[in-house]
């Protein structure tokens, strides 16, 4: 097995278990490593310090699996992470209407291996050489181990592109998906109310076939939707839409750059019976509240959940102009005491700058804002305490008057 020797001062978060071990900390590689194979990470003293998975295109040289010498990275190992992972996960998808994410990457100590299940489907996302290295043994795992009925391969993440692997999509075993599954989500906990039925497209819809992680959100803030006339911004297939005309909402109006998502939308609302007025507007989100703000056109509740603006360390700055931007444009636009739901979904976007950019909107546009609920992933998007890079959804709700 190949070694890798630290740089001095660059240990200290290996030994803290943060996974990932960058290019600019490897002082000196022992051996031939192999992409997708173990490697041994050891200190400037040549003390063992954790064992992970070799990329040699990648920025993130290796992918760290295990702080135990005794561990080999074997299909023994897969197998016991996807039990983990799994068992972590026990009833969360029956509140999600039969979805729900079975493994997150990092986060479930299986770096580049995202699995969701659509009821009696899975999706998968091999992100990495380490996992596209173990991708005969990973099926095998799934099938034995969950008993699908189907799995089916969206790995067109960009990731897959920085780790020089090329996108890869379809079948993988069993039979494929239908066009759409029909997700009937129960209420949260403390609540009465009956959610919407929600399609998802596991073929060619965003993500893996709907946003898993705002499943919970969508219910947070459809509570202040009662009367009110609601703004759903990049509204993909209508989920937010979709819980707020379930609350009462007065009206909707939805935009999104995608013909395909706004149909999707119009589908999840004609599957509840919904009969609130609703306006599905394609179009450029920024150019569109802007036509807005010249208009005069005022909302009660403006929900801002837009892609993710930030790919890389380089794009921060940029991004950081985006979202402030749109949060100024939004709230111009909100009656006074009116509600804003702004989410960023950028990894590279803490939680405190997502938070300072929001006050620089609130300060530009010359309005008092609130914080009156600050929102997240949902459970089956874990957070690993040692890895903060896995907290990469964030949201407030707020008070603009």
């Amino acid at each position: 097995m190949a070694t890798i020797t630290l740089r001095p001062g660059r240990e200290r978060p290996v030994i803290q278990r943060h996974p990932w071990v960058f290019s600019g900390a490897v002082a000196s590689v022992r051996g031939e490593p192999v992409d997708g194979e173990p490697v041994d990470i050891l200190a400037p003293s040549g003390d063992w310090l954790a064992r992970g998975l070799w990329s040699g295109h990648s920025q993130i040289r290796a992918r760290l699996c295990t702080w135990d010498p005794n561990q080999q990275l074997n299909e023994e190992w897969l197998r016991s992470g996807i039990a983990r992972a799994v068992s972590g996960r026990a009833g969360l998808a029956d509140g999600a209407g039969g979805a729900c994410r079975l493994i997150f990457s990092e986060s479930d100590g299986l770096p580049g291996l995202i699995v969701d299940r659509y009821g009696d489907y899975l999706t998968v996302q091999i992100l990495t050489q380490g996992m596209e290295a173990r991708r005969n043994e990973l099926v095998r795992a799934l099938a034995d181990m969950l008993a699908p009925r189907g799995i089916f391969e969206r790995s067109d993440n960009d990731m897959r592109e920085k780790e020089g692997l090329p996108p890869s999509d379809g079948l993988l075993w069993g039979e494929e998906p239908p066009d759409q599954i029909t997700l009937r989500p129960t209420a949260p906990p403390g609540s009465s109310a009956t959610p919407p039925i929600l399609l998802a497209d596991l073929r060619a819809g965003q993500k893996t076939g709907t946003y898993l992680d705002q499943a919970i959100n969508r219910a947070r803030v459809a509570a202040y939707c009662k009367g009110a006339n609601v703004l759903d911004c990049f509204s993909y297939s209508g989920g937010f839409s979709a819980y707020a005309a379930r609350a009462g909402a007065a009206s909707l109006t939805l935009i999104d750059s995608s013909p395909a998502a706004l149909d999707m939308a119009r589908q999840n609302l004609a599957l509840n019976e919904i009969a609130t007025p609703a306006d599905y507007v394609e179009g450029n989100v920024f150019k569109v509240l802007r036509a807005y703000r010249a208009e005069g056109r005022r909302f009660d509740v403006i929900v801002l959940d837009p892609p993710k603006f930030a790919n890389s360390q380089g794009q921060v700055n940029h991004a950081t102009r985006g979202y402030k931007d749109i949060n100024w444009l939004a709230m111009q636009l909100l009656s006074p005491g009116g509600t804003l739901a702004t989410f960023s979904c950028s990894g590279l976007i803490s939680p405190d700058l997502f938070q300072k950019i929001v006050f620089g909107a609130s300060v530009d546009a010359g309005r008092d804002v609130q914080i009156i609920e600050r929102l997240g992933q949902s459970p089956d998007h874990p957070i690993l305490l040692t890895f903060p890079e896995s907290e990469y959804l964030k949201g407030f709700v707020c008070r603009v008057w």
